[in-house]
């Protein structure tokens, strides 16, 4: 759906459809790899995971070694071939660019790490004043704020409108749930946060700091920070998107793209590996950022918990730097990161020891197909050899939508633990109004035909049917799942001792933290004219 990444976050028919071998670039593949063993392996995986198009890149020693498009642009058994130029979205793999032009501001002498965002973004607040005060500009980076697991992400995804002055408004009723710098959780807001930093000092938005500063200056093939446009000739579509492109005029900047908004082809991030395997410098050797400012952006700010596969790969420790995470990895660092919107899912990793870079792009909601692809990739370039990592984690996703498949049948909506039931018209009275979120805003609860339906503010069409289920519990199923992928939700109601409902919380009933259903605490409010509005 979009998530933007988290750190460990239909049968194709035909025969395989690869570029043509001109554009296959001519230089010395790693030991331990060829180009017939990177076509098969591609294809097995985009068969065991149905994934319509695949893209893969590999830089080696300075120089792009492998790019290569694999399968479809999209769903449709009729789109064309995806190729080394492609457009895809990468996701969280934005993050990077965001840190990367913060480095930038860095080695300009216009910000440092340790500055407080306050200095720099007056408005900026977080729940906690204490915490607002002394907010680092490096704070921003690391996932250890105290919020929650994707906590405000609905102000992001799920067609939602704001925009990033909304953020910063709204950041301040974001609950921490976690003291301040102490426990790791993946957070979009605060990148986004520092895309408006990236604005506030540059004086520009942050699309065109970053087209201009880094994509235009870097050199960077087909890739770009801004959403595509009809018209543009090569671009990806993600599962369950089937929506046309805007006219180019028509296209919104969404306030998420500091944390997942960049586009870009296998190409563009091949020549990004590059630039970072170079510290900071083009092939041709112009500076981008400094190698000093890389290495701070790969150094470990914050420890994770190690990985479940931490014993097959050797894994001693995980880490988040800026923008990036690093592990050991069969002897040698390894620097990565995944990235997860609009049905596609990428995956950019480095070996830098051994001057190498994999990089994975797909348009399938899955991260099964590119985790076991850059690990199998990578862990031939590190050993000579790999284990079965398609088999791997095709055990793991058939054997989570087994105890999905069970949860749902023993305690999900309708199982014998939470039966549906029926509710009269004046019973459904009971909760039609409007309820008021302190960050998310305006939610409403109306009538139509038999159904009650939930209806999100600012977002343009989220919305669902809201089943009722025993004391006052309901199960939203949304509209639009296909498409968006929204995760169904347990909406409970709330009432008074005299019987009076006054508001709602959520759970979701998936697995998709960035649907942060549980940080939402709607109450039951008559709306201003101003907000029915909106």
């Amino acid at each position: 759906m979009k998530r933007c990444g988290l750190y460990g976050m239909t049968i194709l028919s035909g025969a395989l459809l690869l570029l043509p071998l001109r554009q296959v670039k001519a230089t010395t593949l790693p030991a331990g790899l060829t180009t017939q063993d990177i076509d098969a392996t591609v294809e097995r995986a985009r068969k065991a995971f149905n994934v319509p198009g695949i893209a893969v890149a590999i830089v080696q020693d300075g120089k792009i070694v492998f790019s290569r498009g694999y399968g479809r642009r999209s769903e449709d058994p009729g789109s064309l071939a995806a190729d080394s130029r492609t457009l895809f979205a990468i996701g969280s793999n934005s993050k990077e660019f965001t840190a990367t032009a913060l480095a930038q501001l860095v080695d300009a002498g216009k910000l440092k790490w340790d500055d407080h965002v306050i200095d720099h973004i007056p408005e900026f607040r977080v729940s906690d004043p204490s915490i607002t005060r002394d907010f680092r500009v490096s704070d921003l980076l690391t996932h250890h704020s105290g919020m929650g697991l994707g906590a405000g992400d609905l102000m992001l995804f799920s067609h939602s409108t704001f925009t990033r002055k909304d953020v910063l408004a709204g950041l301040e009723h974001m609950p921490f749930t976690a003291p301040f710098r102490s426990d790791y959780a993946y957070n979009n807001l605060l990148y986004v946060v520092a895309g408006a930093l990236v604005e506030r000092i540059t004086g520009h938005s942050w699309e065109d700091a970053l087209q201009t500063r880094i994509i235009d200056a870097a050199g960077l093939p087909a890739c770009q920070s801004t959403p595509p446009y009809r018209g543009e000739p090569d671009v990806a579509t993600g599962q369950g998107d089937h929506s046309s492109l805007p006219e180019k005029a028509a296209r919104q900047f969404p306030a998420v793209a500091p944390a997942g908004g960049i586009w870009c082809s296998v190409d563009g991030m091949a020549r990004w590996a590059q630039v970072y395997l170079d510290g900071g410098q083009t092939p041709e050797g112009r500076r981008i950022f400094s190698t000093e400012s890389r290495d701070i952006l790969w150094s470990p700010h914050a420890l994770l918990p190690l990985p479940d596969i931490a014993a097959l790969t050797g894994t001693h420790f995980r880490a988040y730097g800026y923008g990036w995470f690093m592990e050991d990895f069969f002897g040698h660092k390894r620097v990565w990161h995944t990235g997860t919107i609009g049905g596609m899912v990428s995956y950019v990793t480095f070996l830098p020891e051994l001057k190498s870079a994999v990089v994975i792009l797909t348009n399938h909601d899955d991260h099964n197909a590119t985790y076991a692809l850059a690990t199998t990739l990578s862990a031939r370039i590190a050993t000579g050899h790999s284990d079965d990592w398609i088999s791997y984690w095709k055990h793991q996703e058939d054997e989570a939508k087994a105890r999905d498949a069970t949860s749902a049948a023993s305690t999900g909506p309708g199982s014998p633990a939470r039966p549906f039931v029926a509710l009269s018209p004046a019973q459904q009275k009971d909760y039609l109004g409007n309820y008021k979120d302190d960050w998310r805003g305006l939610m409403f609860v109306t009538q139509r035909g038999n159904d009650l339906r939930l209806t999100f503010s600012k977002a343009d069409g989220l919305s669902g049917t809201l089943h009722p289920l025993p004391h006052d519990l309901f199960f939203v199923r949304w509209d639009n799942r296909e498409q968006d992928g929204e995760d169904d939700a347990y909406v409970q109601f709330e009432r008074t001792v005299e019987g009076k409902v006054t508001g709602m919380t959520m759970k979701l009933l998936g697995s998709d933290f960035s649907f942060d259903a549980q940080d939402l605490h709607p109450r039951k409010v008559e709306p201003t004219p101003r907000e029915a509005a909106r």
